[in-house]
């Protein structure tokens, strides 16, 4: 059997997941307040959406493609909203003393729901998909039989960028106070405003 498409997949997956947005901020920053397996479970969210994406993109699905590139607005649109709140919401809990305890954090379902609406609502993240494609070289037939093993390894590769980005976030764990902590919420919820601003500025390019 040729895993030449698995092994592509797997890179494609990585590349896609390995910049850092908001999913990393918020997965560094579950690492720090929660451990690294409530990081995990969070990037699994965003790996989930990707896996999605590059489903599309390999499946070849046209009519799922042209709803997407119909939706553009939308998207920015909740995409945007979306993540000024969850800004917001992250500088405020920082700014009146608010720290996660271990164990004691949203739910890891919540968490998973939470970084897979993120990237499933950013247009970004299918361009980005599309554009790796074509960098990576000539696509596999698509919707043929090896299709599938090129979405298992988006899948893998993206899932492994998780696995690394919070088991780093996580070793670096007991360096951090409580006043670093709160230092780095503050931060955090500031790069999620700008964010979603971004994506709301962009809209009127759109």
């Amino acid at each position: 059997m040729d895993i030449t498409p698995f092994l592509r997949g797997i890179a494609i997956g990585f590349s896609i997941a390995a910049p850092i947005g908001p999913v990393g901020v918020l997965c560094i920053r579950k690492a720090l307040a929660d451990g690294r397996l409530a990081a995990f479970v969070a990037g699994l969210g965003a790996a989930m959406a990707d896996t999605l994406f590059g489903a599309v993109a390999a499946f070849g699905i046209g009519a799922v493609m042209s709803f997407i590139d119909g939706q553009v607005f939308a998207l920015k649109l909740v995409g945007g909203v979306f993540m000024l709140g969850l800004g917001g919401h992250t500088w405020r809990s920082a700014a009146i003393g608010v720290e996660a305890v271990p164990g004691q954090g949203p739910g890891m379902l919540k968490d998973f729901l939470l970084t897979f609406g993120i990237t499933a609502t950013n247009p970004g993240t299918i361009l980005g998909v599309a554009g790796v494609f074509a960098a990576l070289g000539p696509s596999v037939r698509p919707g043929g039989p090896q299709s599938a093993l090129l979405v298992a390894g988006i899948f893998c590769g993206s899932t492994l960028w998780w696995l690394v980005l919070s088991g780093v976030a996580s070793a670096a764990r007991s360096r951090f106070t409580p006043d670093r902590m709160r230092l780095f919420n503050h931060l955090s919820g500031g790069m999620l405003v700008v964010f979603g601003l971004a994506a709301l500025i962009s809209l009127a390019f759109v």
